[in-house]
């Protein structure tokens, strides 16, 4: 069985994603969706000059909706990241009166198809946006879900394996809430060395609050000096598709509909080919908690500015 993604917005993260997933392996068929016609020709015919030399063959459909019908996911990376160029607040809040715009036009494309797999929205705001492709879409809640701060863990697992001198794989833990401003570190699931982070801090002088500012900071880092951001998180969507091709069932932080905020936020669950399977409960400290709800609250209250 074949199995097909299909990839809306051809920029550079959603070039980053095609590239990414198309060397390693990780699907047949491809459909890239752009309203850049010249753009994403170029890009399906860049890649149809790299065949001979990759290891997979693919087969890319451009600008084809009904193409999607039997797609086993679709990558939403719709952006207009030149919006960052004039942002001293580094607030990707800055794009949501060009991405929210994109959202009704492009839902009623996809409800035109039979798609019925998972749409994963790397879209920023990404909470807010995923937000309005579940309600725009009328798919599932366990289907959409977006990237989150699963790039931020993967920001604040490099800030602490530089610190420590490890490769960040060996550091675990999650970054949560918004992927934005409002995220933070929750440093009560952070373990590193076989042990709680907070139990090395005097050992190895660790400070938190900075590592923490790393991780939150990141993105802004890289986009001052290329003026956009790619490979990071590209790296975070493609490890959420293989995560519902392969139905690993992994334990992941991404954005996905918390029902007790009403709202998407990135907080641990279970992913597989069926989308979130379950979420994974933490006991948080208080002081963590405090800055889930603030988080909450901050896009919720972007969100009803948004529709109200």
């Amino acid at each position: 069985m074949t199995r097909k993604i299909g990839i809306i917005g051809l920029g550079h993260v959603g070039s980053a994603v095609a590239h990414g997933l198309i060397t390693q392996g990780a699907a047949d068929d491809y459909v890239f969706i752009d309203p850049n016609e010249k753009k994403v020709q170029a890009e399906a015919l860049d890649f149809a000059d790299a065949n001979a030399n990759l290891a997979y063959q693919v087969n890319i459909t451009v600008n084809d909706w009904t193409a999607l019908d039997d797609a086993d996911l679709i990558i939403v990376a719709l952006g207009k990241i030149a919006l960052q160029g004039n942002n001293p607040s580094h607030d990707r809040f800055i794009e949501l009166p060009f991405t929210a715009k994109q959202v009704p036009t492009v839902a009623e494309k996809l409800r035109a198809t039979a798609f019925q797999g998972v749409l994963i929205v790397i879209t920023n705001p990404v909470d807010v946006i995923t937000t309005l492709f579940q309600r725009y879409t009328g798919y599932p809640k366990h289907k959409v879900i977006g990237t989150g701060t699963l790039l931020d863990t993967a920001r604040m697992q490099r800030a602490v394996g530089q610190a420590l001198k490890l490769d960040p794989r060996s550091v675990s833990g999650y970054n949560l809430g918004e992927h934005g401003n409002s995220q933070f570190t929750a440093w009560s699931t952070v373990r590193v060395l076989n042990q709680p982070i907070v139990d090395l801090i005097e050992r190895y002088h660790l400070d938190l609050d900075q590592l923490d500012a790393e991780a939150k900071a990141g993105g802004f880092t890289v986009f001052d000096g290329k003026k956009f951001t790619s490979f990071g998180i590209a790296a975070a969507a493609i490890r959420l598709a293989q995560a519902v091709l392969s139905d690993s069932h992994s334990e992941l932080v991404f954005s996905n509909y918390l029902a007790a905020y009403n709202l998407y936020l990135s907080y641990p669950a279970i992913l597989g080919r069926q989308g979130v399977i379950a979420s994974v409960p933490l006991t948080l400290l208080p002081n963590e908690e405090a800055k889930l709800t603030a988080s909450y609250h901050y896009v919720n209250d972007k969100f009803h500015a948004l529709i109200d």
